[in-house]
């Protein structure tokens, strides 16, 4: 008997590893071949081509579409084409979805209009949702007039909702039952089927209309008895909906606290239109938290690492003109004090240490804060609060790690009104650093912006410049 295969977290590195080992032993091989001279030299170079092509087709046979999403992303763009021309046909529009958006560009641009066709009309219309919007226009219009009546309004559905809505990720295979129906009858009824849809732990109870009565579990329609009706062991209150104009974070957040692993979508007459997974609901998160960390570090989107240097450049490129500015302006900063500095070298050693612990102090407010608005935590009337907060650990971190510093310069420099500046200076800093934490996020999403984009620089930005003037203008007063 054949025992199945065990599979673990680290799996995908090991294919990766796989894969790579085929390409390098290919390449070093047909390489060595190349150079022989042999008869019949061409006829043994396609021959030995072949059979390390047969090898690696083989070996992504037996891949899942998301490792080999994964390993795409990890090649080299020239080996990444060469592994994506060797994937089946049936499976491009698969594995089209798991890619990131970045290398689905970079594939997309290889393949001719019937590839792209054919690897459409395999998705759902839910998938094929996602997909539409790095297709070209003509295509995703061939693949429309291809589907059936119910296809086309679920692909127009699907592709009207906002792309952070619970429209954009619920979808439409799910199962239906009606309330007035016995177990055994829905028994019979799920035996019809060759597979339930994925994630399925549920049924949604209907009536003639369509209108959602309450939810049948599983676990439910298994240990009752099949000559009971629906009704009489459906849940019908609690139940778990959403709308498709819902906030998929509010979604996602209802799915985490109830351990939900379906839901139905409701339209505003109560009727089921689709459902949400929580595949669904991950997917949304990574791709949010993601996006979180490119936006925190000032990146615009996702970067295919394999890139080209000018793509990377175009990423790149505006929030490090904004450093730049920021950076010259604190170096007029310094330049401004140059004459302070002269007269006491201590303040060069020193400076760095207050700017370095505002901004890091900065950036752990900022991303709490940041944190809190994604979770749905805060409001805007509790900016107040929050400042006060922040200010109340900012005057306690300053006064006792400043406290520090101070008696460290004092004893170094064997100057206390040195150390009594720098104590001031750290507690002043850290005090515009919490200010900055908290007010920056707060503001840009009252104005409807990205809190998290490019926090972490605006606040860099803002502890240097200010610490550097607040360490040396107090310095210039009270030692010189």
């Amino acid at each position: 008997m054949t025992q199945p295969e065990e599979l673990h977290p680290d799996d995908v590195q090991h294919h990766l590893r796989e894969v790579q080992e085929l390409l390098a032993r290919q390449k070093v091989v047909e390489e060595l071949v190349h150079r022989q001279d042999m008869p019949r030299h061409e006829l043994v170079e396609n021959l030995v081509h072949k059979q390390h092509e047969s090898a690696l087709r083989a070996k992504l046979d037996t891949l899942h579409p998301a490792d080999i999403a994964f390993v795409l992303e990890a090649l080299p763009r020239d080996e990444r084409l060469y592994v994506w021309d060797l994937v089946k046909a049936e499976r491009d529009g698969e594995i089209l979805l798991e890619v990131s958006d970045a290398v689905r560009e970079s594939l997309i641009e290889t393949m001719g209009p019937d590839e792209l066709k054919a690897a459409a009309e395999s998705l759902d219309a839910d998938e094929l949702a996602d997909l539409a919007p790095d297709l070209p226009p003509e295509i995703i219009q061939d693949v429309f007039q291809s589907l059936d009546s119910e296809g086309r309004e679920q692909l127009r559905a699907a592709m009207s909702y906002p792309e952070d809505s619970v429209g954009a990720l619920m979808d439409f295979d799910m199962v239906t039952v009606r309330e007035d129906v016995s177990l055994e009858v829905v028994l019979r009824y799920l035996r019809r089927f060759d597979e339930l849809p994925d994630h399925t732990d549920k049924l949604f109870v209907i009536d003639r209309e369509d209108h959602l009565k309450g939810i049948l579990t599983l676990e439910t329609l298994l240990i009752n008895d099949p000559e009971l009706e629906v009704s009489e062991v459906m849940r019908s209150e609690t139940v778990i909906s959403f709308t498709p104009e819902d906030e998929a974070d509010d979604a996602a957040q209802a799915f985490e606290r109830y351990d939900l692993v379906s839901a139905p979508v409701v339209d505003g007459e109560k009727r089921v239109i689709g459902r949400l997974t929580v595949a669904d609901v991950v997917d949304f998160i990574r791709e949010e938290s993601e996006a979180e960390i490119l936006s925190h570090a000032g990146l615009r989107e996702e970067e295919d690492i394999f890139a080209s240097v000018w793509s990377s450049v175009k990423n790149r490129w505006a929030w490090l003109a904004v450093n730049l500015v920021t950076a010259f302006i604190a170096s007029r900063v310094i330049g401004a004090f140059e004459g302070s500095i002269e007269k006491l070298v201590a303040l060069a050693a020193l400076m760095p240490i207050v700017a370095g612990i505002g901004g890091n102090s900065g950036n752990q407010t900022i991303t709490m804060i940041v944190r809190a608005i994604a979770m749905g935590q805060v409001e805007q009337s509790a900016m107040n609060r929050l400042l006060k907060k922040e200010l109340g650990v900012a005057l306690f971190n300053g006064l006792v790690w400043g406290g520090l510093l101070g008696v460290l310069a004092w004893w170094l420099y064997g100057n206390i009104e040195l150390g009594m500046v720098m104590t001031a200076a750290m507690t002043l800093n850290l005090l515009l650093a919490a200010s900055a934490g908290v007010l920056i996020p707060m503001l840009r999403q009252r104005l409807g912006a990205d809190p998290a984009l490019g926090g972490s620089v605006m606040i860099t930005a803002l502890t240097d410049s200010g610490g550097f003037f607040i360490f040396l203008g107090l310095a210039t007063l009270f030692l010189l």
